[in-house]
């Protein structure tokens, strides 16, 4: 199949950015979920010092790679107050 490719790559060479295109792509979508295994508080790998790393997380605390209208450092903890 790569031989098959190749040879179709010498014959149209205006294919070229697309197979660009298309490996950036597989690379960004692979470096996304490496992220996601490594940094969301939602994977534990550690069982036994760290069973739950959700629960340490804080109001100002960035678990989200990316945020459009919320600055995690401008954020106040609220406190509960029981009645």
């Amino acid at each position: 199949m790569l031989h098959q490719i190749i040879s179709q790559v010498k014959k149209h060479q205006h294919l070229i950015p697309l197979f660009i295109f298309i490996g950036a792509r597989g690379t960004g979508a692979a470096l996304y979920v490496l992220h996601l295994a490594l940094f969301n508080p939602d994977v534990s790998w550690d069982k036994k010092n760290n069973t739950e790393p959700w629960n340490k997380l804080g109001p100002n605390d960035q678990y989200k790679l990316y945020s459009v209208n919320v600055d995690y450092s401008k954020l106040k903890k609220k406190v509960q107050t029981s009645k």
